[in-house]
C-alpha cells in the first residue's frame, strides 16, 4: 500500500507517448535521474553503533519504566485504591496503566512532527527526561491510606506524563536507527531497538523478583515497591547523556543541507522540507497510516499480552506463585534476547514480509495450544507454552522496527510513524491487560487471552499481505545508504548504460 501524496504522477496518454517518445524519455530521466557517487551515503560504522546503542539503551530505560508498573500492578492496586474487592483493585490498577496510553497519540502528534521539524536527536532527549521524571515521581507518592483520593489522582497525573513522553519514543528511536543504518543491514541494526525493549522488561522483572524474594510480600507492599520507580531517575540521566552526545541522522542532515547547488538532480529528489505538517500526514498518507495502525495493533496486543500481562494472569487467574511466574517469563525473555538479532539478520536476507507473516501465523495457530499448556500449571508446561508464544513474538520484534520506518518518506517519517504507532498502541496495546481481565471476568474462560491474540493476529496477517517488501532498499525519500565505497561504486556502475556495438 503506497502513500498517495501530491508527488504521485498521473499516467500520460499512451498515444501521446508514442508521438513524442524523446520528450517523454527526457521527462522520465529528469524524474528518475541516474545516481552519482556523491548522492550515496556511506555510513560511518562507529557512528551507526553509537546511534544504535543510544537509541536502544534509551528504549530499554523507557520500557523498564513501563515494565515495573506492569509487574507491580497487584501491589499498586492495593497501595493506591480502596481496599475491598481484589478484582476491583486490579482493574483500577490496569485502568491507570491504560490511562497513559490515552495520551500517547497526543504525545505522538506533538513530538513526531517536532522531530521532523527540529531533528530526531533533540526530541528523543526530551522524551527521555520526561519519562524519567514521571516514573521517579510515582515512587514518591504517598499511599491511599495516607492521603486518600489524592494518591490515585497523583498516580494518574504522572502516568499521563509517562504516556505523553512515550508518544515520541518508539517512532523517534526506530526512525533514528533506520536512518543511520545501511540499507542491507537495517533489519539487523533495527532489531537492537527491540533488544532494548526486552532488556528493559528483563531489568524490571529481575529487579521486582529479586526485591520480592529478599523483602517478602509485606515489605514490598509497605515500601519495597517504590525502589524500582526511584531507580528510574539516575537511569534517565544516563540515557539523556547518551542521546545528547549523538549527531543528527544522515537522512535528516540531507534534508537540512539540500540546496540548489546540490550535487545532482538525483540529490534533489530527496525531500528538502521538514514542515512536520500533521494535517498533511492524515490527508496525504492515510492509506499507509491505516496499514501502520493495523500492523502495530496486531503486534502490540501480542506483545503486551505476553510481556506485560502474563505474570498477572499466572498469579491472579491461575493462582500460580507470582515469583515463579516472573522467573519463567524472565527466562523466556532472556532467550528471546539471545536470538532477536539473528531474526533481524534473517529479515535482511529473506525480507520483512516472510518474518512478519511467520510471527502473525504463529500467534493465530499456536495461541490456543500455548494457553492450554500454561493452564496445565506445571513449570515445564508453562515454559513450553510461553516459549511457543515467545518464538512467534520474536519474529515480530526482530523485524518491525525496520519495517515500520520504511513505510513513510523521510520528511514525514517521525511524525507519521509516531501518530500511527501511538494511535494503535493506545487503542489496542495499553488496553490489552484491562480488556483480557474484563473478558475473563465476564466469560469465566481462562482461554480469553488466546482468543484475543488470535483475533489480533488475523488482522496482522491481512496487513502483512498488503504491505510492500522494503528489505535491502533505500528508505523512501532518502538516497541509498551503503557500508563501503566499493558498494557505492557498484551501485553507480549498475546504472551505467551498456555499450552498444
Amino acid at each position: 500500500m503506497a502513500a498517495t501524496g501530491p508527488e504521485q504522477n498521473h499516467a500520460a496518454d499512451p498515444a501521446a507517448i508514442r508521438r513524442h517518445r524523446i520528450l517523454f524519455r527526457t521527462i522520465d530521466q529528469r524524474r528518475n535521474p541516474k545516481l552519482r557517487r556523491s548522492d550515496i551515503t556511506i555510513t560511518d560504522q562507529s557512528a551507526v553503533k553509537r546511534a544504535v546503542k543510544a537509541a536502544s539503551l534509551g528504549n530499554a530505560m523507557e520500557w523498564f519504566d513501563f515494565g515495573i508498573y506492569s509487574y507491580l500492578a497487584v501491589i499498586i492496586g492495593k497501595v493506591f485504591f480502596p481496599s475491598g474487592n481484589d478484582t476491583a483493585q486490579l482493574l483500577s490498577s490496569f485502568a491507570t496503566f491504560a490511562v497513559a496510553f490515552l495520551v500517547r497519540p497526543l504525545g505522538g502528534m506533538v513530538f513526531g512532527p517536532m522531530g521532523d521539524r527540529i531533528g530526531r536527536k533533540k526530541v528523543l532527549a526530551l522524551t527521555m527526561i520526561m519519562m524519567a521524571i514521571g516514573t521517579f515521581a510515582i515512587g514518591l507518592i504517598p499511599s491511599y491510606a495516607s492521603i486518600g483520593w489524592f494518591a490515585p489522582a497523583l498516580l494518574i497525573l504522572f502516568r499521563l506524563v509517562q504516556g505523553f513522553s512515550t508518544g515520541g519514543e518508539y517512532g523517534g528511536a526506530s526512525t533514528f536507527i533506520a536512518e543511520y543504518a545501511p540499507d542491507k543491514r537495517r533489519g539487523f541494526f533495527g532489531s537492537f531497538l527491540e533488544f532494548g525493549t526486552l532488556a528493559g522488561y528483563v531489568g524490571a522483572a529481575g529487579l521486582v523478583t529479586a526485591l520480592t524474594a529478599v523483602l517478602g510480600d509485606a515489605a514490598m507492599e509497605d515500601w519495597g515497591w517504590r525502589v524500582p520507580f526511584l531507580v528510574a531517575g539516575p537511569l534517565g540521566l544516563v540515557g539523556l547523556y547518551l542521546r545528547l552526545k549523538l549527531d543528527e541522522t544522515p537522512a535528516f542532515q540531507k534534508l537540512e543541507d539540500a540546496s540548489p547547488h546540490a550535487s545532482s538532480e538525483a540529490a534533489d529528489t530527496v525531500e528538502t522540507t521538514a514542515k512536520g505538517d500533521l494535517g498533511r500526514i492524515f490527508r496525504d498518507y492515510w492509506p499507509t497510516l491505516i496499514l501502520c495502525i493495523a500492523l502495530v495493533g496486531a503486534y502490540n496486543v501480542t506483545d503486551y499480552m505476553l510481556l506485560s500481562y502474563m505474570p498477572t494472569y499466572l498469579s491472579d487467574e491461575l493462582g500460580y506463585s507470582a515469583t515463579h511466574g516472573l522467573l519463567i517469563l524472565l527466562g523466556v525473555m532472556v532467550f528471546l534476547m539471545l536470538i532477536i538479532n539473528q531474526v533481524g539478520k534473517l529479515s535482511d536476507r529473506f525480507g520483512r514480509k516472510p518474518l512478519l507473516m511467520a510471527g502473525m501465523l504463529g500467534f493465530l495457530v499456536l495461541s490456543a495450544p500455548a494457553f492450554l499448556l500454561i493452564g496445565d500449571g506445571s513449570i515445564l508446561a508453562i515454559t513450553a507454552g510461553m516459549l511457543m508464544l515467545g518464538l512467534s513474538l520474536v519474529c515480530l520484534l526482530g523485524t518491525m522496527s525496520a519495517a515500520l520506518p520504511a513505510l513513510f518518506p523521510t520528511r514525514v517519517r517521525y511524525g507519521s510513524l509516531s501518530v500511527g504507532y501511538n494511535l494503535s498502541a493506545s487503542l489496542f496495546g495499553g488496553t490489552t491487560p484491562l480488556v483480557i481481565t474484563a473478558l475473563i471476568g465476564w466469560t469465566g474462560s481462562n482461554l480469553m487471552p488466546a482468543y484475543y491474540s488470535m483475533a489480533a493476529a488475523l488482522v496482522g496477517v491481512i496487513a502483512v499481505a498488503c504491505m510492500k517488501e522494503t528489505a535491502q532498499k533505500p528508505l523512501d525519500g532518502s538516497p541509498p545508504s551503503v557500508c563501503t565505497k566499493e558498494e557505492a561504486a557498484e551501485l553507480v556502475q549498475a546504472q551505467a548504460p551498456e555499450p552498444k556495438f
